[in-house]
């Protein structure tokens, strides 16, 4: 196991605050920053259009990052899309296949909204779309996925680890009864990659999408689609970087990558989300995986045994623990453990609101753990929530 005490220097806001909302966004390691700084500092140039020894440092830079990408999500670089976040790698996908009406997507009803609302859009077209419910509070049963599937389903949709629950989808026997169907499958591991060993190869999904500030401790504004296939994908985006050669009559693409990332990308963060995904294999993701199920499985427990608290999720969760206060709103509960013990934590609906409503309430508090998350801040945490609980 890592020594997280030593891990902790690498994250500074942690001497300030205890930082408990890494569902929505994880903090960014120094040697990651430092190598976003020394772009902008020492050879900041375009990527891949120039031939002086800036712009070859530049490219060359991103696209090391690009294959240390690639070898962590185990995977081709070639099929490595580098995009600005999970919601634009799914929105390709949605924009980039051929839809037919007729066409049919199979979804969760455990997904958040930028795994949904693509599909929902869709409808405009004529393609139906089926939402699976759940059972146990955000576990998908895959023999329901399979029973949704029909001979005009085209993907099948869902996320890898729910970011209001923590439940885990076993994305590979979901994947298998999919393509069994000759439905392609596209898995959202936003709250996966990082935090778990992810094997793309091994899940066998047509996509994959996720962002680069969470799990895998990169920078805002980074994401990835890994594409099995780049050919079954029209760019979403044309434009400078995408083309082989141009006439006044027609124009040829690169092949893929470049033919799906128009324009000037965002060179410092895809450094920097190299550099950090370069520091997540240093610790180990299999320890990292270790460490947050077993703070949130404590966080749980300890948790559920205040009265008045209500935890959500499955028992076999990943680093994910919402809750409410009876008789409190979540936003209130979060402000209180914000002033009173500089905690923050994530309340609302967490940008899925079909999630929270069938739980019948009007949000939930999150907690949700990285790496350098310890014990002592649970033990904290616990006892805010019991003081606000006087309170109610």
């Amino acid at each position: 196991m890592f020594d997280i005490h030593s891990v902790r220097k690498d994250f500074p806001v942690l001497d300030e605050v205890i930082y408990l909302d890494n569902g929505a966004t994880t903090q960014t390691p120094v040697p990651a920053v430092n190598a976003m700084n020394d772009y902008f500092l020492k050879y900041a140039a375009n990527h891949g259009r120039g031939a002086h020894r800036l712009a070859r440092q530049t490219t060359d830079n991103y696209e090391d990052s690009r294959d240390r990408i690639a070898e962590f999500l185990n995977t081709a670089p070639e099929s490595t899309i580098l995009t600005k976040n999970a919601t634009e790698s799914i929105n390709m996908v949605a924009l980039g296949l051929q839809w037919e009406a007729g066409d049919h997507v199979v979804t969760t009803l455990v997904e958040h909204h930028s795994n949904l609302l693509p599909w929902m859009r869709l409808r405009e077209m004529g393609v139906e779309v089926t939402i699976v419910g759940t059972y146990n509070e955000g576990c998908v049963d895959p023999k329901e996925v399979d029973a949704a599937i029909t001979d005009r389903t085209k993907l099948v949709s869902v996320n890898h680890v729910s970011n209001v629950f923590g439940s885990i989808r076993d994305v590979g026997k979901i994947t298998k009864i999919a393509q069994k169907s000759g439905a392609m499958v596209l898995v959202d591991g936003s709250q996966s990659a990082g935090h778990m060993t992810v094997d793309v190869k091994k899940i066998g999904c047509d996509f994959f999408a996720t962002p680069g500030h969470k799990g895998m401790l990169g920078p805002q504004g980074t994401g990835i689609l890994c594409i099995k296939d780049p050919d079954v994908l029209e760019p979403t985006y044309v434009g400078g970087g995408t083309v082989h050669a141009v006439t006044t009559e027609s124009y040829e693409l690169e092949p893929s990558p470049s033919k799906f990332e128009a324009g000037t990308p965002n060179i410092p963060g895809v450094i920097g989300l190299g550099r950090a995904v370069e520091y997540v294999q240093e610790i180990g993701v299999e320890d990292i995986e270790k460490h947050e199920k077993e703070l949130s499985s404590y966080a749980a427990k300890r948790l559920a045994e205040i009265e008045g608290v209500e935890v959500y999720g499955p028992e076999d969760r990943a680093g994910v623990v919402p809750f409410n206060v009876e008789g409190m709103n979540p936003h209130d509960v979060a402000m209180i453990l914000d002033e009173t013990r500089k905690i923050c934590v994530r309340s609302g609906y967490h940008c899925a609101m079909p999630s929270v409503d069938m739980l019948g309430v009007e949000g939930t508090v999150r907690a949700s753990f990285a790496l350098y998350n310890t014990e002592e801040e649970v033990e904290s945490l616990v006892e805010g929530v019991e003081q606000i609980t006087m309170l109610a």
